[in-house]
């Protein structure tokens, strides 16, 4: 229950008097960071042909619009300035050509065959390729190879656009220029060959690139390579008629190319021995270089892009790794709760079970409930109190209300029921009050928006039978789940912090007495110096000092308390940031018992890692599943990407399935679920994200009030019984 009020100064009006309402910064920095993950994970899949890429290749058309000339000429097209010429390599003369890469495994084993045969030859690169290994284009052009483009994305140009031609021919530059501060003049078409294939759907696109200031470079024998039929059919393939010039087509990349690296150490130095020199392409042809040297704000245009992408693939890395940590995480927390949950079940529902050697306990309790402007709830969570079948004395600590709520408290007349009043100090300042007045040594707190059912504060307190339980965490339910949003925390309570609890019971280390229904020895508390106010989470807080202080903090499913959850995204948000941050503060507060020894130091080195893992880590990282999500159902695979998600969605629901039946809940809710995975969680994750920003700021967030109802006044299935108090006189 959030118990101070947080006042709000008047919106600041604009010149017009008009008045301008400013997005938050809790929404702005996750929507900022949201944007730049998926930027990162589009910039990698563009750089890995997964987005704009286009596998169509055309089969062959009629030529009859190819000029003959072009058709029976050289592989060198030149169809710059409207006149279109071509080139052949003269003989003696061979031109290696390598389309497809540069690629990490075999464009350097390629680059080295050459450079151990003193070779020179033409890396046709694909800006995908060069934008993810400069390095080799880099180490290319050093070693005296000439650089042509192959496009970005390699599509089979005749089915694109001139915009889209002209935005591979750009793209394939940018990468040239940030990896080797170059450009090029010489570009090869995917899917090309002989010029002799020419046809009237290439053509049109060897023109106008020629417009665009390129030479359009085909082949005269292609080594087939592709295929892998062996280095010695690569070899023939590659070997031109005697004396004869020739470009040859070959690859590196693309998959396999051991047999065209064997093939190189073969085929040159055989044709070297017969007079041929490897040359680059512009050598051979005796004309300038096609390498022009880019400068200013495009060579930064260029290191910027190479950069992005690095900084692209090393993000990506990351996130997959981490999404392979959180899929471990989600997998292996529902597996561990399970199991453990099960193992509760059965041991607390056994026959022959009992709390300790003191049970039953029957012996009086004091409860605690603090109010601040609780006037819309305080009646229904008194009256509940009353019809308990166990003795109880109650205790109202009003914390400064200005709604009446202890006015409303001290006309009911109710006996047994005491009104403490004070000035407004705080929830942690509230209990400490309301302990001070109790008369007894068994304590029960509970929020002013809660309420119980007869059996539940006679439950809550029998775990006390044994006598090293200092705390108990009662069953916290959602009373108003009528509506999508309580529907949705209903299915967190139950699946998310009940199957929890049941968890740590096992374990020995709950980290969370809930502040709706929790029990505590007088003992215990005097021990750790009572409620704190160092953290926004004093029930967090407080679970952890006992737990430190070696008493054992236990779960008590049958103790059910109903409290009126958030009805509102807003309130909903201010709830859970407090809870997310309290329980961070708390983690810190307490951090020193990773170290420390005995019951101190065996909560620290089992219960602090688990919270912090399960409570803190595991929701900051499991976001990555939807942005995988996303990116999957857009960009694919599809398929694969739903199916995952509803793998997830299939444990999610098998693990709420049994946390209902386990708590002996309708099914009904559950058909939400998947909504609530899609909506309800992400703003969990923004709430949480916000928190950490606080967190790592150093910022300070104060008590926030929700704004209560009154929509849970009895307990569902309420019987009409009668108080039994201890004190028949209304004491203020």
């Amino acid at each position: 229950m959030a118990f101070r009020s947080r006042r709000h100064g008047p919106a600041t009006g604009a010149r017009d008097g008009s008045r301008r309402r400013r997005v938050p910064m809790r929404i702005l920095l996750p929507l900022f960071v949201l944007v730049a993950l998926m930027a990162m994970l589009m910039l990698r899949g563009y750089t890995h042909s997964e987005i704009l890429a286009d596998y169509r290749v055309r089969s062959a058309a009629p030529a009859d619009r190819v000029p003959r000339a072009i058709r029976e000429g050289g592989p060198v097209i030149d169809s710059r300035g409207g006149r279109p010429t071509t080139l052949k390599v003269p003989d003696g003369r061979i031109v290696l050509t390598f389309d497809d890469g540069p690629d990490p495994r075999w464009t350097p084993k390629v680059l080295d065959a050459l450079k151990r045969n003193n070779a020179r030859a033409v890396f046709f690169i694909t800006g995908t390729m060069a934008s993810r290994y400069p390095d080799l284009v880099r180490r290319m052009v050093k070693e005296g190879h000439e650089i042509g483009l192959h496009t970005f994305n390699h599509p089979d140009l005749s089915y694109q656009s001139k915009k889209r031609i002209d935005w591979e021919l750009s793209q394939n530059q940018l990468a040239l220029a940030g990896a080797a501060g170059i450009r090029s003049s010489l570009f090869r078409p995917p899917y090309s060959a002989q010029a002799k294939a020419m046809d009237n759907n290439s053509w049109p696109v060897t023109e106008y690139i020629g417009n665009r200031g390129y030479l359009t470079i085909v082949t005269d024998l292609d080594a087939d390579d592709w295929h892998k039929p062996g280095v010695d059919e690569i070899v023939r393939s590659a070997t031109p008629e005697r004396g004869k010039g020739a470009v040859v087509l070959l690859h590196d990349s693309g998959g396999d190319r051991g047999q065209t690296v064997r093939a190189l150490d073969k085929l040159i130095p055989r044709l070297q021995g017969q007079g041929y020199r490897f040359q680059n392409l512009t050598r051979a042809l005796d004309a300038p270089s096609a390498h022009t040297p880019v400068t200013g704000l495009d060579l930064w245009k260029g290191k910027a892009w190479i950069f992005l992408i690095d900084a692209s693939d090393n993000i990506t890395t990351v996130l997959v790794a981490g999404l392979a940590v959180i899929g471990f995480l989600v997998i292996g927390r529902f597996g561990l709760m399970l199991l453990l949950s099960a193992l509760h079940a059965r041991r607390t529902r056994a026959r022959d079970f009992t709390w300790g050697p003191g049970a039953p306990v029957t012996e009086p309790v004091s409860v605690l409930v603090p109010a601040y402007n609780e006037a819309k709830c305080i009646e229904g969570t008194v009256r509940s109190l009353l019809r308990s079948d166990h003795p109880v004395e109650i205790i109202v600590v009003d914390d400064g209300s200005t709604d009446g709520t202890a006015l409303l408290v001290e006309g009911m007349e109710l006996p047994g029921v005491r009104v403490v009043r004070q000035l407004n100090a705080g929830k942690p300042a509230a209990l400490n009050r309301g302990l001070a007045n109790a008369r007894h040594d068994l304590i029960v707190m509970m929020d002013g928006d809660t309420v119980f059912e007869p059996s539940t504060v006679g439950e809550l307190v029998q775990p006390f039978a044994d006598p090293r339980v200092g705390a108990v965490a009662g069953n916290a339910k959602v009373g108003n789940k009528d509506t999508l949003i309580g529907a949705w925390q209903h299915i967190e309570y139950v699946m998310g912090f009940n199957l929890d609890r049941r968890m740590y019971d096992v374990l020995q280390c709950m980290p969370t007495i809930p502040g709706a229904v929790g029990a505590f020895r007088r003992s215990a508390l005097e021990r750790v110096g009572g409620m704190s106010d160092d953290t926004l989470a004093e029930d967090t807080d407080i679970t952890m000092a006992v737990h430190r202080d070696g008493w054992r903090v236990v779960y008590a499913e049958k103790a059910r308390a109903w409290t009126e959850a958030p009805e509102s995204v807003q309130q909903l948000w201010s709830q859970r940031y407090r809870w997310s941050y309290g329980t961070m503060q708390a983690i810190w507060k307490h951090r020193r018992a990773l170290v420390e020894r005995g019951p101190s130091g065996r909560f620290g080195r089992v219960g602090l890692p688990l919270v912090s893992l399960f409570m803190v880590l595991a929701p900051l990282l499991a976001p990555l599943i939807d942005v995988f999500l996303v990116y999957g159902l857009v960009f694919g695979p599809t398929e694969k990407t739903v199916l995952a998600w509803f793998g997830v969605l299939a444990i999610q629901f098998v693990c709420a399935a049994y946390s209902f039946v386990l708590d002996r809940e309708r099914l009904t809710p559950l058909i939400s679920l998947p909504l609530q995975q899609i909506l309800y969680r992400q703003l969990m994750y923004v709430v949480l994200l916000q928190s950490w920003m606080t967190a790592l700021t150093g910022g300070r967030l104060r008590w926030q009030k929700l704004r209560r109802k009154g929509g849970v006044s009895a307990p569902p299935a309420e019987p009409a019984r009668q108080a039994r108090p201890l004190d028949e006189r209304p004491v203020r």
